[in-house]
């Protein structure tokens, strides 16, 4: 298995952009591990792990600062970051399948006509209320993240021009992907 990734190669390995792994290289949170004769960043298996660690505590709905706060604490493995994800993961699939019960117990109760009573749709009521929290928090993170991309883009665009790199802010000059931006 390949030991290093060129940063087109880890945008397009991980779906993550090229812009914005150069800006989180800009800020801090993840930095290529080495570079090559001519100056192309290096990645490699550590990096690709704290990428993967970045990219699930976004899911998760942290900011930046915050996970980069995270990732600089002792404790924070890789391991703790995948429970994370797992334990996140299982609650949305408890909440899932506590409102496929109740909607399979009111279509039920429906298919037979009996009555249904208001404790039925507090119940209802109370667990499409839960999942509906779970999924706005899940689309504000989403939000948030396409709030960070936009951010990125705009620093990128403020930064002044590095050697050899023409001022296109929306066309980087990046010898190490082909991929149209």
């Amino acid at each position: 298995m390949k030991r290093h990734w060129k940063v087109g190669e880890l945008a397009k390995l991980s779906g993550v952009t090229i812009r914005t792994l150069r800006f989180y290289d800009q800020i801090g949170l993840l930095s290529p591990s080495d570079q090559t004769e001519s100056g192309h960043r290096l990645y490699l298996e550590p990096d690709i792990a704290r990428l993967q660690q970045i990219q699930a505590l976004k899911e998760m709905g942290l900011s930046l600062e915050e996970i980069k706060s995270f990732l600089a604490g002792e404790r924070n493995t890789p391991l703790e970051v995948v429970k994370l994800q797992i334990e996140r993961l299982r609650e949305t699939i408890r909440l899932q399948q506590k409102l496929l019960r109740e909607l399979e117990h009111v279509a039920a109760r429906m298919r037979t006509r009996d009555p249904l009573g208001v404790e039925e749709f507090t119940q209802l009521f109370e667990t499409m209320k839960q999942t509906r929290e779970k999924f706005a928090l899940e689309r504000r993170a989403s939000w948030e993240s396409h709030l960070d991309r936009l951010a990125s883009f705009l620093l990128q665009s403020e930064i002044p021009n590095e050697p050899n790199r023409p001022n296109r802010p929306d066309r980087p000059n990046d010898n190490e992907s082909n991929e149209p931006h």
